[in-house]
């Protein structure tokens, strides 16, 4: 190789790692601003942080599903009420150990997007998410009319957990934006790590190589229909920890947390912030939430404003929140 043609790599790899560093930077910079919130924000604020914080994680998962597979997944919010499910079935149980409740939501939602997933990841496309959607129904529908098991239309109760097999003073509101915050905030970042060296790791090239070319990826050895399953039990891992402190946060095991709207919101929050980045559905599930809480208090056509937003960001910004603001900083340097 001539210096000619190493010198345009190194500088593209030095480009890389500039961009990386500060994209580290940034991402540490947000941490750090929400672990400072609760001595400057509001408790209603901060009740609204922990909200982004549930999604946030369980954008990272089905981020993998939908920006690095490349599978659109209509049903994802079944898993949310799971883990939210989860956490009620152990408050009825008198068990209300969190770590217990997060490991079995876990493995609920494992076992069920395996066998779900043998199903549909063998489509692509919009048959993917019509099967996605009718399985995430069906699992809405039984949460609705088994009225003796789940609580029916009303749902079921979430009591106040253990963090660590500690029973911490004060009220709901001090619990929530004190100690659970940031038990959950704990938990963004732990599974944040996590996310980012899945999507370096071998299998993150997979995984992006299974989206752009499966015949190509397959003729390399690798085995796409196992990628792609994998991609959906990880997604849905995370979705299951998102229920649990969702369902923590409110209160309340509710069946509406598995209508396909939910889903639909995962969805939006992923291509408001820009699926083609890491941190991007971060972003966008930190400017949905805000945006939706401001909206409704401002009108009753807030679904309106919001569909309005996703169409602009899909016709003028494809690449989302994120990609723009990485296509202005290179516009800078």
């Amino acid at each position: 190789m001539t210096m000619e043609a190493i010198a345009p790599a190194g500088k593209a790899a030095a480009a890389k790692a500039a961009g990386d560093a500060r994209q580290a930077a940034g991402a540490l910079a947000a941490l750090a601003l929400l672990a400072a919130a609760p001595f400057f924000a509001s408790p209603y604020t901060l009740t609204v942080l922990g909200t982004f914080i549930a999604y946030a994680i369980a954008l990272l998962g089905f981020n993998l599903l939908l920006g690095y597979c490349g599978l659109l997944s209509f049903g994802h919010a079944m898993f949310i009420a799971i883990g939210a499910y989860t956490a009620a079935a152990y408050t009825k149980l008198g068990l209300p150990y969190l770590e217990l409740t997060l490991l079995t939501a876990m493995a609920a939602c494992a076992i069920a997007a395996f066998l779900i997933g043998l199903f549909c990841v063998r489509y692509t496309k919009i048959f993917f998410g019509m099967l996605t959607l009718a399985f995430g129904m069906t699992f809405h529908s039984f949460l609705f009319k088994f009225y003796n098991v789940t609580g029916g239309d009303q749902g079921m109760r979430v009591g106040r957990p253990l963090l660590a097999g500690f029973d911490f003073a004060g009220g709901k509101t001090a619990f929530l934006t004190g100690p659970f915050y940031y038990y959950a905030l704990i938990l963004l970042c732990l599974f944040g790590f996590l996310a980012w060296r899945i999507v370096h790791s071998p299998f993150g090239l997979q995984l992006r190589a299974a989206r752009d070319n499966p015949q190509k990826a397959a003729y390399l050895g690798v085995e796409v229909h196992r990628v792609r399953l994998w991609a959906f039990v990880i997604s849905a891992l995370y979705c299951g920890i998102a229920g649990v402190l969702i369902g923590v946060g409110v209160g309340l095991a509710d069946p509406e947390l598995g209508y396909w709207t939910q889903s639909g919101n995962l969805v939006f929050m992923t291509i408001l912030g820009g699926s083609g980045v890491f941190g991007g559905p971060v972003l966008g599930a930190f400017v949905f939430v805000f945006l939706q809480d401001f909206l409704v208090a401002w009108t009753e056509y807030w679904r309106f404003v919001l569909g309005a937003i996703l169409v602009a960001i899909v016709v003028f910004f494809p690449e989302g929140l994120a990609g723009l603001l990485l296509r202005l900083r290179r516009r800078e340097s």
